[in-house]
């Protein structure tokens, strides 16, 4: 074993003089495979959060209710199913830096952007164009290419991919602002990711929402690896509309219900929207009229009945990222990163890998991403896989060649990062 590594006992210094404490014993971690002792270092909370403790009595408590009440459990009180759209609504707008009546639980990311853009994206001739990162998750690319058919636009001339510079990995703030500058008189829109899944680079969201209002666009965020993961000021900053997903960083569990934001200065405008019986005012709701008169704020753009089952561990996993405050687990966040970083530039210097997040803390999130070089002996879907096999260390691969390892700091430590930078070096080592 080569001596730059960090021992046991710096990555155990480090975990006590981080003044954030790890909130890991509210978190059910899985267990490392049969040959490594203990449990797993869980570094894919950019994929997947881990399962709050909590969230188990949560849902089985509305399982009770249906058992118990069947359709009473609408309306029996305040914890009916009724008054659960409001529930998680406050925290939820302190993680994300906005005001309760900009946000909706409610449908899940895709599906939310759809519903965003049926209002938001409005291409007019010499204006309709969208623009996006060349490497913005797929999905967001389904996305926009679909609303551009929708209106009968060629995607092709449409749609418009801000790809890095040459040699680069990520895109660079000043070439967005730059692009606006010289041609965002033709753009309707703009979506990005505010971190991005592939590299984990954090956009300078106040800046560009700032250029692209400047040039005359709406701008709209997707929050899927940023919410719970970075601070965010989504009101301060004027942000138009954002949609992220909550089983990332948020730990609500696979396929639950996702959030959007619609800055309070659309809610009274008369865009057209996709409507449906959920968006209408609750107080109207069973008036059962057939003229759509939407609900105040953001909740005015949900469509479908609220899925109790799946909405309700977001209540428990917001609450709890609520309680320890953004700031504070910010600060965790870059003292586990910086920590991961220095080792993995580190070995950098002895095996096939390059760093590819940016290094400067403001400009990252809590994931590292690391490219495999050709010379690597293994792609990085086996690089991953034997990392778990051998030294209990769960990260993720994108093909072919990134890995990506994400300290989340609710439950994340300094000994599972060092853990992961010991058994990247060991398996990069196997010739």
């Amino acid at each position: 074993m080569t001596t730059w590594i960090a021992a046991a006992g710096e990555a155990a210094e480090l975990e006590q003089s981080c003044p954030v404490g790890s909130y890991r014993e509210a978190f059910h971690v899985p267990s490392a495979p049969s040959g490594v002792d203990g449990e797993a270092a869980y570094l894919a909370g950019n994929s997947l959060g881990l399962q709050p403790r909590s969230t188990r009595e949560t849902v089985l408590a509305e399982l009770d209710r249906w058992a118990e009440e069947a359709v009473r459990g609408w309306d029996s009180g305040p914890s009916g199913w009724l008054a659960q759209d409001d529930s998680a609504l406050s925290s939820m707008a302190r993680v994300v830096g906005a005001h309760p009546d900009e946000i909706a639980v409610t449908g899940t990311l895709t599906v939310d952007l759809h519903l965003l853009m049926a209002g938001f994206y409005q291409p007019v001739s010499g204006r309709d164009r969208i623009v996006i990162e060349d490497r913005s998750f797929p999905s967001d690319s389904h996305a926009v290419q679909s609303h551009v058919a929708w209106h009968g636009l060629d995607p092709e001339r449409v749609v418009v991919r801000l790809a890095p510079r040459p040699g680069e990995d990520c895109l660079r703030t000043a070439d967005v602002l730059d692009f606006l500058g010289r041609e965002g008189d033709s753009v309707a829109m703009l979506l990005f990711g505010g971190v991005n899944y592939l590299t984990g680079e954090l956009m300078d969201i106040p800046a560009i929402t700032a250029a692209g209002h400047q040039a005359g666009a709406v701008v709209c965020w997707d929050l899927a690896h940023a919410a719970g993961n970075v601070e965010l000021a989504l009101h301060d900053w004027d942000v138009d509309v954002a949609a992220w997903c909550t089983y990332k960083y948020l730990n609500s569990g696979p396929g639950a219900t996702a959030a959007m934001f619609v800055h309070r200065r659309h809610h009274g405008s008369q865009r057209p929207r996709l409507a449906g019986w959920w968006g209408t005012a609750p107080a109207d709701r069973f008036d059962m009229a057939p003229t759509f008169v939407p609900a105040a704020g953001a909740a005015g753009w949900a469509v479908s009945t609220t899925p109790v089952l799946s909405s309700a561990p977001v209540r428990t996993a917001v609450a709890l990222h609520d309680e320890v405050g953004m700031p504070a687990l910010r600060e965790r966040s870059q003292r586990l990163t910086a920590y991961l970083d220095r080792l993995l530039h580190a070995l950098e210097a002895t095996a096939p890998i390059e760093v590819i997040t940016p290094s400067e803390p403001a400009h990252r999130g809590a994931q590292l991403s690391a490219r495999l070089l050709p010379e690597a002996p293994l792609d990085a879907e086996a690089v991953t896989d034997a990392l778990w096999q051998r030294h209990g260390v769960v990260g993720d691969a994108r093909r072919p060649d990134i890995v990506r390892l994400a300290p989340a700091p609710l439950y994340s430590t300094f000994e599972d990062c060092r853990r992961a930078a010991n058994g990247l070096e060991a398996e990069l080592a196997r010739r």
